[in-house]
Formats: structure tokens, C-alpha cells, sequence
């Protein structure tokens, strides 16, 4: 394969490799993601997204977990997408300050709101097939559930990927990566799911960690910060308007009236290289 060129960005410091091939092909990329991302051999991310062109929207973002497992949507990853056209001028971009972008969830609206915040429309969320059938029947709220030999009061919530949404009294004292693998790779989700821990400190905030399907306990999580919020609701212990407090910082998430979630935060560049893989 011959050298790539790429961008470090990251969103509260979940982080990411960015590959622009809007106007050139890297074969078998997709291969090597599980090395780009690995933080010893590779160049070391949370997720590597590829930039692309769209016949269905102005661009398209494909997502690789750290495993090399292509996923849904990212909601940190499309802020730093939005970030990276923006700051190299794209017409499309700069035009409007928002953009139409293909993921496997369907078309995602980001849109540039000033002090360096970018907002997501994140859709409406789901609460049906997030599950498997056999195991849960109809939305699966505040409902137990089996995992690693505990059993865990589950809310699951899909924002075009799945989620597991767990409350508890102290976030700070779970052990992420002894919970994380059961609850992620349990039966009763096809997909496997990314997994959120929350804490509802009062009616407008949260404090959530979160272990990501196929990357592990990460510093933020942007779809996940949204499925606790929908959860939060759900389960009657906050509003419809919250700051999600994750371990890399703080989210404003939004539940419209409308059924859309709307995700705001921060995107960063770090660095840029090439990488011979």
C-alpha cells in the first residue's frame, strides 16, 4: 500500500485518524484499520474515519473501530468531519455552515454554530430492534438483564447504533473494562452494543462513562451521551435538555419536542502526517 496522508483530530478526547479520499483510493485500507488504530504499531486512535465522496449527500463518513469492525455513526468522529472540511474551506461547507453527510445511520446534518462548537442533528432515536426479539419483546426500558454474573437494570436506545444505558448512584466506581466485555457481547444484542454507565446528578446534568464496541472505555462518546440522555428521560430523572459530563468533558445534549436529538460540543486538529502502512 503506498504512503497515506491523514489528520489526528479528536472530540473531548476521543480521537481519531482521518483519511480524506474524496479525491483519490487507498485499496484495502479497510483492511488495515485494526493496525492504523493500534496506539504501539499504528498511528493509534479510537476509531479511523475516511472522508469520501456522496451521491446521496455532499460527503460520505465511514467509521472503523479499533478492532477493525466498520460501525453505524460516531457522534464525537462527524463533529471532527464537519471541523476538518470547514477549516479547509470547503465550498459545500463554508456555504451554508452545515453539511449533509452518509453514514451507515443514514444521512447526519452537522452545522457549524460558532466558538468553535459544532451542532448534530442526530435523529430520531429508536427503541425497537435494538434487542433481540427472542430475548426482550417491545422497547427494553429500566429492564433487567443478566451479564458477567450481575444483573443490570438495562434501558437500550439505538442512534443508529446500539446502546445500553445503565444508571447508577456513583459512575466514578465502576470498573468499565470488568463490566464492559459481558454487557457489550451479550446475546440478547445482535450487533453487539456500546455501553453507558450514567449518573443523573440533577435535572439538567449527567455524568456518563461509556465502553464503545469495539474500542473500549474511551474518554467521550457523542451517540452514547445521546442514548443517555433519550434514556434519562425515559426513566423519569432529568429533562429533555442536559450537559452530559464525560471523563474528556461536556456535551449539550437536546431531545426536541420534535423527536430529534441534537448533539453540540467541541472538535479539535491536533497534527497531520503520512503513514507508510
Amino acid at each position: 500500500m503506498p504512503e497515506i496522508k491523514f489528520t489526528k483530530m479528536h472530540g473531548l478526547g476521543n480521537d481519531f485518524v482521518m483519511i480524506d479520499l474524496r479525491r483519490k483510493k487507498a485499496p484495502g485500507l479497510a483492511k488495515k484499520a485494526a493496525l492504523i488504530c493500534d496506539r504501539r504499531f499504528g498511528i493509534g486512535c479510537d476509531q479511523m474515519i475516511v472522508i469520501a465522496p456522496s451521491k446521496k449527500a455532499d460527503y460520505r463518513m465511514t467509521i472503523y473501530n479499533a478492532d477493525g469492525s466498520e460501525v453505524e455513526m460516531c457522534g464525537n468522529g462527524i463533529r471532527c468531519f464537519a471541523k476538518y472540511l470547514w477549516d479547509r474551506k470547503e465550498r459545500k461547507i463554508r456555504k451554508n455552515k452545515a453539511l449533509d453527510v452518509e453514514t451507515l445511520a443514514g444521512i447526519i446534518r452537522p452545522r457549524i454554530v460558532g466558538g468553535g462548537m459544532i451542532e448534530v442533528d442526530m435523529g430520531e432515536p429508536g427503541l425497537e430492534g435494538v434487542v433481540t426479539t427472542a430475548a426482550f419483546k417491545g422497547p427494553m426500558v429500566n429492564r433487567p438483564l443478566k451479564a458477567g454474573g450481575k444483573t443490570y437494570r438495562v434501558t437500550a436506545v439505538s442512534m443508529g447504533n446500539p446502546h445500553c444505558v445503565i444508571f447508577t448512584s456513583d459512575v466514578d466506581k465502576i470498573d468499565l473494562a470488568g463490566s464492559g466485555p459481558a454487557l457489550e457481547r451479550h446475546k440478547a444484542f445482535p450487533n453487539r452494543t456500546n455501553v453507558e454507565f450514567v449518573e443523573a446528578l440533577n435535572r439538567n446534568n449527567i455524568k456518563v462513562r461509556v465502553f464503545e464496541r469495539g474500542s473500549g472505555a474511551t474518554l467521550a462518546c457523542g451517540t452514547g451521551a445521546c442514548a443517555a440522555l433519550v434514556a434519562s428521560v425515559l426513566n423519569k430523572k432529568t429533562g429533555r435538555k442536559v450537559s452530559a459530563h464525560l471523563p474528556g468533558g461536556t456535551l449539550k445534549i437536546e431531545w426536541t419536542k420534535s423527536n430529534r436529538v441534537l448533539m453540540t460540543g467541541p472538535a479539535e486538529e491536533v497534527y497531520s502526517g503520512v503513514v507508510n502502512i
